[in-house]
């Protein structure tokens, strides 16, 4: 008597993005693991027959009756660390049609999750331990609407200026993901622009790229630039970002931030591009040091722009507070300071931030990109202007952050203490707040004036604010005289002509 055939010990389904599933099956192939998957579920909404010669069964509100039809047995579900809600869900079902689920990271992800605390990363590794920074902020990611970002950015060519830096590269990953027919790298600094090439060309080779090395701040080469490359979409994230060093050089903050923004806006514009979404900060909301009022600034160019007669491109800007993890930021120098055997520094034990982590971030700026144009704060639907707000949640006590970071690390923290005087400690110094520097932040001038939209991670403002072209007409032309003229003093007089908030009278208006 003939015996049946051997049946495969298990029935494998693998779950997540197109782009996604399809490398982690080749990789699958290449290590010899993928006889026993049967079969893809996505999360977009997609036409898609197949992927990597494994066919697509369905969509995600299929997955348990395609687990019973299918006998599936275990499935690898690979989504982005910011995505948490979504696998939620996804384990809801898998765990109610009685499968195993495995889970993976995205290729890119593992890739990019290099030991350092500067790395754009939803952790950070400090020697030994691994540190969630989700769990720092204490609140779970914001899930997004996938179908709408895909439709603002597959097939489409994307240019993301400052995409060396730690918004700008997670945002170009994170495009990456939606198979955009082409991405524009925007950097002036020659070894960041490397880098984010660099780790595009590994984990998306199939993807088209072109790294440019270049300052925006150069309205004519911008403009050059974007004629050539013709971007459909333009996400704007290069910036001067660090409260102190602004303070001594306002002028280098006008020239970045202010004229930065208009050259790479008018040229989107002229070009015809569909999006362009500038990357503002909480910090431009009753701005009282340069970096937000050269925010702000940058905020209501943006704005006079889009209400101007004839205008295509839908202009939106993006609000968001502090991102953990981030060049420069307080993990990083908590990180070194630990590393290097020195006491944790605190600016002042009331100070209170906004935070968010770097994926979220971004995966909200694309979501609040995609949603430019739907009629909110009274904006008629189809033209643009809006300021999203990003929900941060509720305000983090920068001393506790510390406390918690420094517990995270295998420590305890002390206060009061020196350095070295208690076993398995850290102590925190408190230095006193900089130049500049707020004690509590705010995102937007008045919470009443926040509007909810269709995405519950992020608010509309509904404002007030005079960006008539001949008052913008006006701030440009006064803006670009004083920069020019490198006075520190005429320069923070024509910033508070402009922007109330900011008293030239209080501050140190000494000549540079």
């Amino acid at each position: 008597m003939s015996s049946p055939e051997a049946q495969p010990e298990g029935r494998a389904l693998v779950v997540g993005s197109a782009s996604a599933c399809d490398r982690l099956i080749r990789q699958l192939r290449a290590i010899d693991e993928a006889s026993s998957v049967v079969g893809v579920v996505i999360t977009e909404s997609t036409e898609i027959s197949s992927i990597a010669d494994c066919p697509v069964l369905g969509g995600l509100e299929d997955l348990v009756a395609i687990c019973a039809a299918n006998s599936i047995t275990s499935a690898i579900v690979t989504l982005p660390a910011c995505e948490r809600a979504l696998w939620r869900t996804i384990s809801v079902s898998l765990h109610r049609a009685g499968v195993i689920e495995r889970f993976v990271p995205p290729m890119d992800e593992l890739l990019h999750s290099a030991p350092t605390v500067s790395a754009p990363s939803s952790s950070v590794t400090i020697g030994a331990p691994k540190i969630n920074l989700a769990k720092l902020v204490g609140r779970e990611a914001h899930a997004i609407d996938r179908e709408l970002v895909s439709s603002t950015l597959n097939r489409k060519t994307v240019l993301v200026t400052g995409a060396g830096g730690s918004i700008g590269s997670e945002l170009v990953r994170q495009v990456a993901s939606y198979q955009p027919s082409r991405i524009i790298l925007m950097e002036r600094a020659e070894n960041a622009l490397f880098e984010v090439d660099r780790q595009l060309r590994e984990s998306y080779p199939e993807i088209e790229r072109v790294a440019v090395l270049h300052d925006v701040v150069d309205a004519s080469r911008t403009l050059g630039l974007l004629e050539r490359y013709q971007p459909d979409v333009v996400f704007h994230a290069a910036a001067h970002k660090h409260v102190p060093l602004m303070e001594d050089h306002p002028a280098h903050a006008v020239t970045n931030n202010l004229f930065g923004t208009k050259a790479i806006a008018d040229a989107a514009v002229t070009v015809g591009a569909e999006r362009f979404v500038l990357i503002s900060s909480d910090k431009a909301v009753n701005p009282v040091n340069v970096m937000g009022a050269t925010k702000r600034l940058a905020e209501m160019y943006t704005q006079s722009l889009a209400t101007m007669p004839g205008i295509q491109t839908r202009l939106s800007m993006v609000r968001f507070g502090n991102v953990l993890g981030s060049a420069c930021s307080v993990l990083p120098i908590w990180a070194d300071q630990i590393a290097a055997g020195r006491p944790v520094t605190v600016t002042d034990e009331r100070m209170t931030r906004y935070f968010m982590t770097i994926p979220e971030a971004a995966t909200l700026v694309m979501q609040a990109g995609a949603m430019s144009g739907q009629g909110f704060c009274g904006i008629e639907a189809g033209h643009s202007g809006e300021v999203f707000v990003l929900d941060m949640g509720e305000p983090i006590e920068i001393f506790k952050l510390a406390k918690r970071f420094i517990r995270a690390c295998g420590y305890e923290p002390t206060i009061g203490h020196p350095m070295g005087t208690k076993p398995n400690t850290v102590p925190i110094v408190l230095t006193g707040s900089r130049p500049g520097e707020k004690l509590y932040e705010e995102l937007s001038y008045d919470a009443q004036g926040l509007m909810h939209t269709s995405h519950p991670g992020i608010y509309a403002l509904d404002e007030e604010t005079d960006v008539s072209e001949s008052r913008i007409a006006q701030m440009v032309s006064a803006m670009d005289e004083v920069r020019r003229s490198q006075s520190r003093k005429a320069v923070l007089e024509q910033i508070a002509r402009f922007i109330p908030t900011m008293d030239a009278k209080s501050r140190s208006v000494s000549a540079a």
